[in-house]
């Protein structure tokens, strides 16, 4: 019996706009990891037929992945608005998904399962528990295939990797710029929003970025952790550093006298 086969289409969904189109028909029964099967009725006297399945699949318009329905679409959809529609009760602080909420809840329970017998320290992660074992052993288990680089935890070395990519899973939904970090995008969101949570304690000034206010409090607190090796002058940032070895390059350069 020979199958009819039409065009092959697929459904494309956006978080405002979902496109229709009619999937191919074939004798081919398609299953999640994308291999063909074919699947039969029950036999009528001789004849066998074949159920007849409708390919659809649901395409991630910023990247290449598919998904076999619209929930698991706008599930994966998050990673790149970086929506976060799960909220803590008690602090607020907000996450993309569920078992996350549930990890940073510890904080506030204090509960901390994971327990170090070397040294006795507790953990609320599993991951921050082995990743302490990794610093007593020096263990780095996780190596970039590009450039050889070790890591200690798999999220690092997967950071990592889209230097080499160039991947960028991150969009702003206001201007469509795509950063490869989801706290890039953050800080980025808040030129749009004008949001600045980091307030100094001694002067009230706030930022929109944490090191931003890490260096404007040495300010009050007089401390100069840049030091030139040349003349041993100290700076609070290593911006005025960088300005202030000028000096030193200009004054070792030869001069050159013109034919």
């Amino acid at each position: 019996m020979t199958s009819v086969k039409q065009e092959d289409c697929s459904q494309t969904v956006g978080l405002n706009d979902i496109k229709y189109e009619e999937g191919e028909e074939t004798g081919d029964l398609i299953i999640p990891d994308g291999i063909p099967e074919v699947e039969k009725c029950s036999t009528f006297g001789e004849k066998q037929h074949k159920v007849y399945k409708v390919k659809k699949s649901y395409h991630c318009p910023h990247c290449e992945n598919f998904f076999l329905s619209i929930s698991q679409l706008k599930h994966h959809f998050i990673i790149h608005t970086g929506e976060e529609p799960y909220s803590c009760s008690d602090c607020g602080k907000s996450f993309t998904n569920s078992d996350a909420l549930a990890l940073h809840q510890r904080v506030h329970t204090e509960e901390k399962p994971y327990y170090c017998t070397d040294c006795g320290k507790s953990f609320s992660k599993l991951g921050n528990f082995k990743a302490h074992q990794r610093i007593r052993t020096g263990e780095k288990p996780y190596s970039c295939s590009d450039c050889g680089k070790s890591f200690m935890r798999s999220d690092g070395l997967a950071l990592h990797q889209r230097v080499h990519t160039g991947e960028k899973p991150y969009f702003c939904s206001d201007c469509g710029k795509n950063f490869s970090h989801l706290c890039n995008l953050k800080n980025h969101q808040r030129i749009h929003t004008g949001e600045k949570p980091y307030s100094c304690s001694d002067c009230g000034k706030s930022f929109t970025k944490s090191y931003t206010l890490s260096q404007h409090q040495k300010v009050h607190t007089g401390e100069k952790a840049y030091f030139c090796c040349d003349c041993g002058k100290n700076f609070s940032q290593s911006s005025n550093l960088k300005l202030h070895q000028r000096v030193h390059f200009r004054k070792k350069k030869p001069y050159s006298f013109p034919d």
